[in-house]
């Protein structure tokens, strides 16, 4: 089962972490965006083939230590269709490597449209006789405000292709409480929610116990999130908010099972722009990110141990 695969390579990195590819044109370095400027112009297609260098060389320099990588969608649909082409190759790149592929979209429709998307990202298009396969990521972020209608197409989809989702329950964002910290008979917003997703995802359990439904619980706010963990025993869990948001490694450890299971922090630019606090201009892109990876893999290490 996908979240079997992911937290596999967790145990084997002893790196519960994914590396977010948040890449907007300005946090690829110059030298980069010089090289593709000069071939393609200050073009959308210049902007993305300077990101997917990036891309490619930070997915080079880590894949090796951390377990997957989030891109987020809105990143590549800013620059068009050749923002999508880029996002499609960085996927397929990052599974070539190895990587768990969680394709950040928060999408929350309903119905064909909800079936489309998922197809999309998870699974396959049919043309005429053919299936064919889109961005094909592990796993994707979904809305389930709308209800079971906006999750259920993505279920099945998981089911059929072996794939996985997390469905927002208690975001990272200073106002998420402004609807999710509502009380709605007798618990919050955000708790029946997450009892939602843990109903969503029943008879799908995998090896670890963990269903196919995963939640996004954010790191800045770590008594919800320690809660959540003890209400949703088969649900995976990814947590953003983790350094740049304010979230420890304290926090964090709350999101975690005994044997560093059912979990994942998201860290994006902490990783990516770390070349920007090294004073040398970008060159050194690839061993400044990959040396930000490793001390987040031991500052939470130094909570959460990792065992089979």
């Amino acid at each position: 089962m996908s979240f079997d695969v992911l937290q596999e390579k967790i145990i084997a990195r002893k790196n519960p972490t994914v590396a977010g590819l948040d890449a907007r044109i300005e946090y690829v370095p110059e030298h980069i965006r010089q090289e593709s400027f000069f071939a393609h112009g200050e073009s959308r297609r210049g902007a993305a083939e300077a990101v997917w260098q990036f891309n490619k060389g930070l997915i080079d320099a880590l894949c090796d230590i951390v377990p997957a990588v989030k891109p987020q969608a809105a990143y590549y649909e800013n620059l068009g269709w050749e923002g999508m082409a880029l996002l499609e190759h960085t996927i397929q790149y990052a599974r070539k490597k190895g990587m768990y592929v969680i394709a950040d979209i928060k999408r929350g429709d309903i119905g064909t449209t909800a079936a489309a998307y998922s197809e999309g990202w998870l699974g396959k298009t049919k043309i005429g006789g053919t299936s064919c396969a889109a961005f094909d990521a592990d796993c994707v972020t979904i809305n389930g405000y709308m209800g079971f209608d906006a999750v259920r197409p993505f279920l099945e989809t998981c089911k059929a292709e072996d794939k996985a989702l997390f469905a927002l329950v208690k975001t990272s964002n200073p106002s998420s409480g402004d609807l999710q910290d509502r009380t709605l008979d007798g618990r919050t917003v955000y708790e029946t929610m997450g009892a939602l997703v843990e109903q969503w995802g029943a008879g799908t359990e995998g090896k670890y116990g963990y269903t196919r439904c995963g939640a996004v619980v954010g790191a800045t706010y770590p008594e919800e999130l320690e809660k959540l963990r003890a209400q949703l025993p088969h649900t995976f869990f990814l947590v953003p908010g983790y350094g740049a948001q304010g979230g420890t490694a304290q926090d964090v450890r709350r999101a975690f099972h005994e044997k560093g299971h059912g979990a994942i922090v998201n860290s994006s630019r902490g990783i990516m722009c770390a070349w920007q606090k090294t004073g040398k201009n970008g060159l050194d892109f690839q061993e400044a990110a990959r040396a930000a990876a490793i001390a987040m893999r031991d500052d939470i290490g130094a909570y959460v141990a990792f065992e089979e």
